[in-house]
């Protein structure tokens, strides 16, 4: 059996993954300086926050944003790739040799895969890794208040007291907006270091210069004994930055940068407490449907670079193969965000489009057969 992949392979998945990555480079490039590093300058100057420490946040970001603009950067490369061979006439000598357009896609394909999965990996891995060191500096160096710990959420410090926060997130309702952090512990010391008093809080809510904890559980520590006691409300009286919080709230709590495990733990947390999950479930099937989409993408790419064998207007096919597989994308974020309004499953959400693409693929490549 002769060996595969064959040099045919091998050579298209050159020119293709040089087209990608040369693609994939110019993009990330533009993102870090437009929506990065010149986003940041706006935060430059708040606490020791200064251009050194926003240099360094974007730098963090760049595993992130490699996995975000993949997708497009594997269609526009690919389609670019292709379109090179084509116009040389590699592609007709490659047919002429008795490949099939299907054939050389299949190549396309393979070469595509070995990038998929290591971005794959490093959406479970480097980047949200990357991306929380990131939002921890830049929470540190702002505010000398806030504390973000990887495993153990947020931590805050007014005098002797600590507070602790497992989830958050900003609230609305009729014109007002507040911040709710969720599984709250305040910890509180007295000037030798000596525990004081533990409080657990369901919820603590800052309203109108406020806080007020919900669900409240006091021990408080005395020489010989520990002292327990509940209220369903309390006010507690603090000057902590609730500004401040709710920037690393955003920060730490963002759905989107998180890998598959935190959505899935993010999912069950609030499915247990009754909070919504929509946002934490959009996200957590968009994470396995990714490798789905680059190859879907993809595919539907390719026929256009075949057109240009005998009819010429390779700038035209490119045009119109890329704006097709953006067009997909933007249709399954509409039908993403149709389940979140109606209630129905994600996973059928992300599959519709995905099968109507490769429907529309296949239709194409029968189309310009022969």
């Amino acid at each position: 059996m002769k060996p595969f992949p064959k040099i045919h392979d091998l050579y298209i998945g050159r020119v293709v993954l040089g087209s990608v990555l040369l693609t994939w480079t110019v993009l990330v490039g533009l993102d870090a300086v437009i929506s990065g590093l010149l986003t940041e300058m706006s935060d430059i100057g708040t606490g020791k926050y200064d251009f050194l420490a926003a240099a360094t946040n974007v730098v963090y970001s760049l595993p992130r944003r490699a996995y975000m603009l993949f997708p497009y950067s594997a269609v526009i490369g690919a389609v670019i790739g292709l379109g090179q061979m084509s116009a040389s006439s590699e592609l007709t000598v490659l047919r002429a040799l008795g490949l099939s357009r299907r054939r050389i896609s299949l190549s396309v394909i393979l070469a595509l895969t070995v990038l998929t999965a290591l971005m794959v990996i490093n959406g479970e891995t480097v980047g949200p890794w990357a991306q929380r060191r990131a939002d921890t500096l830049k929470a540190a160096a702002k505010s000398d208040q806030v504390i973000v710990a990887q495993y153990s959420g947020l931590w805050a410090r007014e005098g002797d007291v600590f507070l602790n926060a497992q989830t958050g997130q900003e609230r609305s309702e009729n014109g007002r907006q507040w911040l709710e952090l969720n599984d709250v512990r305040l910890f509180e010391l007295a000037p030798d270091g000596r525990l004081i008093s533990i409080v657990h809080a369901g919820s603590a809510e800052h309203r109108e210069g406020e806080w007020i904890l919900r669900k409240v559980e006091r021990t408080r520590f005395e020489a010989k004994a520990a002292i327990r006691t509940t209220a369903a409300e309390e006010r507690w009286a603090s000057r902590l930055d609730a500004a401040a919080l709710a920037a690393s709230t955003r920060n730490i709590w963002r759905p989107r940068y998180m890998t598959a495990a935190q959505l899935r733990d993010g999912i069950e947390y609030r499915e247990r407490n009754g909070l919504d999950s929509s946002e934490f479930q959009e996200h957590y099937w968009g994470r396995w449907f990714y490798p789905v989409n680059v190859l879907v993408l993809s595919l539907l790419a390719i026929p256009f670079a075949f057109g240009s064998l005998r009819s010429g207007g390779l700038g035209k096919r490119l045009f119109m193969g890329i704006i097709f597989s953006l067009g997909f994308w933007l249709v399954q974020t509409q039908f993403v965000r149709l389940a979140g309004v109606f209630k129905f499953d994600y996973r059928i959400a992300y599959l519709i489009p995905a099968l109507a693409m490769v429907g529309l693929s296949l239709w194409l490549f029968k189309r310009r057969s022969g």
